[in-house]
C-alpha cells in the first residue's frame, strides 16, 4: 500500500473525533477559550442537546481580523509563547478546538475588541472557512455551533439520549462555575436556564449556589498548604453522603480533572468513618506550580500527571481527616430532617375505653413499670427505662453542654439529653462504639503496631511488575508490622504480620496489596483490614445496647462524645446522635406552621 498524506478535512475530523467527543466537550472546549479570554461574564445556550445549536458568548478581549481567520488554523493558539509544555498556564494550548469542532459543524464566530469600532464575523462549513465581513456587535466572543456531527453523522449514534446529554452539559457549567466564581456564568437549554451564578468573590457562597445550600451547611471548608501545594475546598460531613462517587469534584491550577487519584484519596480519608459502599461529597481545588503537573497526556486535557503525587495525596488525606477530627461530635443536620421527615401520626392499634386505670409506678430499682388496668399501653408508646430528672437543660455542674444533660434512657439502648434549645437523642453503642475504637486508634499511634512472627514464613508468587511494586513499598509495610523480603524471580516471602490481623490469609494479604498498587499505586488495603480489626474490637468492647445506664453513666458518655474526633458518626458511617430543635419538635406537635 502507497503512503500518503491525508487531506487537512481529514486530519480535522480525526482530531474531532479525541477532542470532540459529544455536545458536553464543545462547550467545554468553548468555555475555555472564553476564560483564557479574560472573560467575566459567559452565556451558554443548547437546543435538541447541544446537537442541532450551540451558543456560547462571553465578554473577553475579543479578536481582530487576522486573529480571527488565524482561529480557525490547526495548531495555531495565543496561548503558549514559548515551547515549553511543561509550563502551561492556560487551560487552552494545542490550538486545535476550534478547526476541530468546525470540521464536524457549521460554525459561526463573531467577535470585537473593545477598542475596535466594529468586530468580524466568519461562517465555517465543514471546517472550510468563507469570508470575513464586518459584524456590529458589544465586545466579547460569540461562536454558534449548528448540526453538530453532520460531517460524521455515524457520530450521532453513539451519542446517548437528549436527556443525558443536556444533562452532561449543565455538569460541565456547574463545575466551571464551582471553580471560578469570579465569573458569572448563566446556562440554558431548550428554553430553560437551568443555571444562573453571579459573580462572586466567596468560594463558599459560589458552591452554596452550584452545590446547594444543604452540602454549605454540611461540609467541611479546607485550607492547606504544604510546600508549593496548595490545597482548599470542602468535604462533606461522614454523615453527609451519597450511593456513588459522581459528587467528587477535583480542579487542578483551575482545570476539572478526572484522575483515579481522587477516588482512592478519598476512599483513603473517610475510610473508618463511612461505610465502604457510601460516598462522601467533596469539591478540592489544588494549586501548584505549572511546571509540577503535566496537562499534556489526554486529548481533551482531563486527566493531569503529578511530579509528586506522595506529597498532594498526604495533603488530601491529612487535610480531610484533620477537618474530620476538629469537627469533633459534630453530625450532618440532614440526619434530623430525615428524622423529622420519618414521624407521621401514629396509626391507633386498638380500641380502648376513654378513661384507663393503667397506672404507671416507679420501682425500687428507679425505673418506671407499667401496670395494666383496662387494655395494654399502644404499641407506639415509649416507656423509659431510666429515671427521669427535674433538672434544668444544664448538667449538675451548671454548666451548659453541646450535647445538652440527660435526662432518661429509652429501651436500654437510646439516650435522651435536653439541650437549651431541644433535645438530642444518642444511640449508646454506636457512640461507645466510636469512643473505644478512637482510643485505640491513639494507643496504636503512640506505641506502634505489634507483629507477630511466621512459624513458617510465607513464599508468595506474583507477577513480576506485581512483585517490584510491593518490594518498593517493603520499609512502609514494615511500618504497618508487615515484614516483607525478596525470595528471587518475582516471589516475596513474608516473615511478619500485624499482630492485630491474628490468624491471616497470607497470600490473600499480599495478593490484595498488589491489586492495590497495580490499581491506584497505593497500598490501602492493610490498612482498611487493621481499621477494621480496630472496629470490630471496638464493637465488641463497647456499651452494648440492652444495657441500663444512670445518668451519671450517661452524662459521662456525652462529655466524651464532645470531646472525641468524628464521634458524631459510627465506625461504620451511621449517625452517633439526632438533634431536635425545639422549633422542630413544636412543629410536630402543631404548635408552629
Amino acid at each position: 500500500m502507497t503512503i500518503r498524506i491525508l487531506p487537512e478535512s481529514l486530519v480535522n475530523r480525526i482530531a474531532a473525533g479525541e477532542v470532540v467527543e459529544r455536545p458536553a466537550s464543545v462547550v467545554k472546549e468553548l468555555v475555555e477559550n472564553a476564560l483564557d479570554a479574560g472573560a467575566t461574564a459567559i452565556e451558554v445556550v443548547i437546543e435538541d442537546a447541544g446537537k442541532n445549536l450551540i451558543i456560547v458568548q462571553d465578554n473577553g478581549k475579543g479578536m481582530s481580523r487576522e486573529e480571527l481567520t488565524l482561529s480557525v488554523a490547526r495548531h495555531a493558539t495565543s496561548k503558549l509563547p514559548g515551547d515549553d509544555l511543561l509550563n502551561i498556564r492556560h487551560f487552552g494550548f494545542r490550538g486545535e478546538a476550534l478547526p476541530s469542532i468546525a470540521s464536524v459543524s457549521r460554525m459561526k464566530i463573531a467577535t470585537r475588541r473593545a477598542a475596535d469600532a466594529h468586530g468580524w464575523s466568519l461562517l465555517l462549513d465543514g471546517g472550510k472557512p468563507q469570508e470575513v465581513i464586518p459584524a456590529t456587535m458589544l465586545p466579547g466572543t460569540r461562536i454558534e455551533v449548528r448540526d453538530l456531527f453532520y460531517t460524521t453523522p455515524a457520530r450521532l449514534n453513539f451519542l446517548k439520549s437528549d436527556r443525558s446529554e443536556a444533562g452532561s452539559v449543565h455538569e460541565v457549567m456547574r463545575k466551571f462555575a464551582m471553580v471560578h466564581p469570579q465569573v458569572a456564568f448563566k446556562f440554558s437549554s431548550g428554553g430553560k436556564t437551568l443555571l444562573n451564578v453571579a459573580a462572586s468573590a466567596s468560594a463558599q457562597a459560589r458552591i452554596a449556589d452550584v452545590m446547594g445550600r444543604e452540602f454549605a451547611e454540611n461540609s467541611l471548608a479546607l485550607a492547606h498548604e504544604r510546600g508549593t501545594l496548595t490545597l482548599s475546598g470542602f468535604a462533606s460531613l461522614p454523615t453527609y453522603n451519597m450511593g456513588n462517587s459522581t459528587s467528587q469534584y477535583l480542579f487542578v491550577n483551575g482545570r476539572q480533572v478526572r484522575d483515579k487519584l481522587l477516588l482512592g484519596v478519598v476512599k483513603a480519608a473517610y475510610q473508618d468513618v463511612l461505610a465502604h459502599d457510601r460516598y462522601a461529597v467533596v469539591v478540592l481545588f489544588v494549586q501548584l506550580p505549572a511546571e509540577d503537573v503535566d496537562v499534556n497526556v489526554h486529548p481533551a486535557k482531563a486527566e493531569v500527571r503529578f511530579r509528586d503525587a506522595q506529597a498532594l495525596r498526604g495533603l488530601i488525606i491529612g487535610a480531610i481527616r484533620n477537618a474530620i477530627g476538629e469537627a469533633g461530635f459534630r453530625a450532618s443536620k440532614e440526619v434530623a430532617a430525615e428524622a423529622l421527615a420519618r414521624f407521621s401520626a401514629p396509626e391507633q392499634q386498638y380500641s380502648a375505653p376513654l378513661f384507663n386505670t393503667a397506672v404507671t409506678t416507679q420501682s425500687s430499682a428507679g425505673f418506671y413499670e407499667h401496670r395494666s388496668g383496662y387494655g395494654a399501653p399502644p404499641a407506639h408508646t415509649l416507656v423509659p427505662q431510666a429515671r427521669a430528672t427535674e433538672a434544668p437543660a444544664m448538667a449538675a455542674d451548671g454548666v451548659s453542654y453541646p450535647l445538652g444533660a440527660a435526662r432518661t434512657q429509652l429501651h436500654k439502648t437510646y439516650i435522651v439529653a435536653e439541650t437549651p434549645s431541644g433535645l438530642v437523642i444518642v444511640d449508646q453503642h454506636a457512640a461507645h462504639e466510636r469512643l473505644v475504637y478512637e482510643k485505640m486508634k491513639k494507643a496504636m499511634a503512640e506505641k506502634g503496631i505489634a507483629r507477630q512472627v511466621l512459624l513458617i514464613p510465607e513464599v508468595v508468587e506474583l507477577e513480576a511488575v506485581a512483585a517490584e511494586a510491593i518490594l518498593a513499598r517493603a520499609a512502609e509495610f514494615a511500618e504497618l508490622g508487615l515484614i516483607i523480603e525478596p525470595f528471587g524471580g518475582h516471589s516475596v516471602v513474608v516473615r511478619e504480620t500485624p499482630a492485630l490481623l491474628g490468624e491471616v490469609n497470607v497470600v490473600a494479604l499480599i495478593t490484595a496489596l498488589a491489586d492495590d498498587l497495580t490499581e491506584y499505586d497505593e497500598a490501602m488495603s492493610l490498612a482498611d483490614k487493621l481499621q477494621h480489626v480496630c472496629g470490630t474490637m471496638a464493637c465488641h468492647s463497647s456499651i452494648r445496647a440492652g444495657r441500663e445506664l444512670n445518668i451519671a453513666e450517661m452524662n459521662a458518655l456525652l462529655r466524651e462524645m464532645e470531646h472525641t474526633p468524628s464521634s458524631g458518626q459510627c465506625n461504620h458511617g451511621r449517625p452517633t446522635y439526632i438533634e431536635l430543635k425545639r422549633k422542630d419538635i413544636e412543629i410536630l406537635f402543631g404548635r408552629r406552621g
